[in-house]
Order: C-alpha cells, then sequence, then structure tokens
C-alpha cells in the first residue's frame, strides 16, 4: 500500500509511481507539480525518450503540438518520432497496421456507423452492422503524452525501430472489404501529415463506395491541423475521438506530463460542427477511470464540459487496467463505473456508455 508524501495518507488507491495523492495533486502546490515533473522524468529516462520537450538553440520548430518542440540535429522531439536529420523533421511513417474485423471494439463502436448502421446507406453499407467488411487499424509509433497509465506503451518501443511505411503504401492496404480506417496509437498527432496524405490517397483509390475515416487521440494537435483531421472525417462518416483524461489541469500534468489547454480547446471547436452531422457522430469522447484519481468530481466537471457543447456528443467511461507504470492500483470497481455514468448523466448528456466493462472489477467501493 502507497503512501502520499505530502499528507501522509495511506491507500491501495495511491500510485507508488506518483507517490501523491489526487488531493494533494489537485491542490495545485508548487512542491508537488516539481516532484511529478520529476517523476515523469525519471519515466521517460526509462524508455530512452526526451525527458521534457527540447528547446535547443539551432534546433528547427515543429509546430504539430501543444509541446512545441525546438529540436536540434539528431535529436528528437517529446514524442520521439519527430527526428531532427539533416535540419529536417521526419514526417511520419513508424507505424503497425491490421485489419479489424467489423463491428469491431473501438472507443465509438456503440455509436458508430459500422456497428449500428446509422447513417446508412450515405455513411454505411448495412443498416444492422457491417459483418464482413473491416476496419484498417492504423497503430503509429508515437505519442504527445507521457500517460503513466498507458495501455498501449509499447509504443515506446516501436518509435525507435527504423522501418517506416510509405503513406501511399499505407493507402494500399485498403481492399475490397475495408470501409473504414482509424488512426490511433500511441497517438496519430506527430504522424498526422502521413495520416493526412494516406487519407487523401485511400480516397482516390477506395474499392467501395464507403471508407470512413477515424481517429482516437489526445486532442493536443495544432488547431489547424486538427480542423483538417475533422474535415476528413465529417466528409466521409468517420467519428473524431478525444480521450478526455482529466479535468483538472493539475491531475492532467501529474497522470499525463502534459498540459490538457490544446485538447479542450480543439474539442470545443469540434463541437461547433457537430451539428453539421449527427449520424454517425462527429465526435466522441471518452475518459479511463483511473482509481483513486480519476473520480465522480473529475467526470462531472468533463461532462458538465461536453453537454455545455451539445448533449448528444457520445461519451464512454472505459475501465482502467494495472498497466506501465501504474501496475499497483487496483483495476476500476463496477460501482466506481456506476457513479461515474450516473455523475455524467445527471450533468445533461444524453448518450453514456461505459466500456471495456470486461475489466471491471469489484475490489473497491
Amino acid at each position: 500500500m502507497a503512501g502520499c508524501l505530502f499528507c501522509s495518507k495511506s491507500s491501495p488507491l495511491i500510485a507508488e509511481a506518483l507517490g501523491v495523492c489526487a488531493g494533494c495533486i489537485k491542490g495545485g502546490d508548487s512542491e508537488v507539480l516539481g516532484h511529478l515533473r520529476t517523476v515523469h522524468r525519471a519515466t521517460r529516462g526509462l524508455s530512452g525518450l526526451p525527458e521534457e520537450p527540447p528547446r535547443d538553440e539551432e534546433g528547427i520548430r515543429c509546430g504539430l503540438c501543444v509541446n512545441g518542440c525546438v529540436i536540434g540535429e539528431g535529436r528528437r522531439g517529446y514524442c520521439g518520432a519527430r527526428l531532427n536529420n539533416e535540419d529536417r523533421l521526419l514526417e511520419g511513417g513508424n507505424l503497425t497496421w491490421y485489419y479489424d474485423g467489423l463491428p469491431t471494439n473501438c472507443v465509438a463502436a456503440w455509436v458508430c456507423a459500422a456497428t449500428t448502421g446509422c447513417g446508412y446507406p450515405q455513411y454505411a453499407l448495412k443498416r444492422d452492422g457491417e459483418w464482413g467488411y473491416r476496419n484498417l487499424a492504423v497503430f503509429y509509433n508515437s505519442c504527445t503524452f507521457d500517460c503513466l497509465f498507458c495501455q498501449n506503451w509499447q509504443w515506446k518501443k516501436g518509435v525507435f525501430e527504423q522501418r517506416y511505411t510509405r503513406s501511399d503504401d499505407l493507402a494500399g492496404c485498403v481492399d475490397e472489404r475495408t470501409s473504414c480506417i482509424c488512426f490511433f496509437g500511441g497517438d496519430p498527432t506527430p504522424q498526422i501529415l502521413h495520416a493526412l496524405r494516406a487519407c487523401e490517397t485511400a480516397q482516390r483509390i477506395k474499392r467501395l463506395p464507403i471508407l470512413r475515416i477515424c481517429w482516437e487521440t489526445n486532442g493536443s494537435m495544432a488547431t489547424e491541423l486538427c480542423v483538417r483531421m475533422v474535415d476528413v472525417s465529417l466528409r466521409t462518416g468517420g467519428t473524431v475521438k478525444f480521450d478526455l483524461k482529466a479535468y483538472s489541469e493539475e491531475l492532467h500534468v501529474a497522470l499525463t506530463g502534459v498540459t490538457n489547454s490544446r485538447t479542450f480547446e480543439n474539442f470545443s471547436h469540434i463541437g461547433g460542427l457537430v451539428k453539421r452531422r449527427r449520424e454517425p457522430p462527429l465526435l466522441a469522447a471518452s475518459t479511463l477511470l483511473v482509481p483513486g484519481y480519476v473520480d465522480t468530481e473529475e467526470i462531472e466537471a468533463i461532462a458538465r464540459f461536453i453537454a455545455e457543447i451539445d448533449q448528444n456528443i457520445p461519451y464512454s467511461l472505459l475501465a482502467f487496467y494495472p498497466s506501465h507504470h501504474l501496475k499497483d492500483l487496483p483495476p476500476t470497481s463496477r460501482k466506481h463505473a456506476e457513479r461515474c455514468k450516473r455523475a455524467a448523466l445527471a450533468q445533461g448528456l444524453k448518450r453514456v456508455n461505459v466500456g471495456n466493462t470486461h475489466l471491471l472489477g469489484d475490489y473497491y467501493d
């Protein structure tokens, strides 16, 4: 059982890697925030990634995301993917891909065209789910955050493997059974230019009348890139899925190492477009219910933020499973998930879902 270094509280819901309880984190004390920065520098060092966003005097300014890296020759950005190679930043292609049979288990599957048939016939091939078709799942080995609970932390190894896939070659993987592409990771943000090029080619050579483009992202990209990303999904019937990890700035920094300001700005911007296409939903949100940290207070605040934009935006609460640097925390309890769902609905949201229910446990109330 871990304890808080600042208030001496002990609890199985305090992560040893953090060494701080949620209450002290949200208090915003400078000493606590300094400790959290040290924690993330240490965990980044274990993976060989830059401990902080670089600010090299003679480097190239990246500008793809909120971190604002300035990358010197031979060095990498915070995401690991943006490498300065002879005064030129690599734009992407470090990925793995696979076919995922539809309907699939992506974050927005419970509201998407492939599962529900919503938007038929303009955006869905069938009324009752696209059985027999498949999704091209594209996993980018990079991320702009440093989530201590990362469920796909393997990208931190893949980012150093110098194997790249050209955008045209990726687009060529769209075959006669592929009705959607989903970009995720890691996160697609550091390699979004590569993804957008692949989208353009894929739409030209698609074999079916429908090819939806979907994204799972932390939403930290530059706003102009967010606009381009959303436009592709709006035109094709895809859904943009934002992972809103925490509402509290302090808690978000504690869990991810990075501010959530750009994420919420971009979400608000997309929210202004959701009425242009109700079905399938253009925008969806999700939050991982990290025990001891992402509590009902956080969910209420996030749900209120979403509802003020549009009450019909789908919101999925995801069960946490011990992973990466937070292996000592228990899985999300059923009671906690139920409380969070009620809290989200109480803020006026119409579509709230609990995902990954097979991971829910009964260990703690």
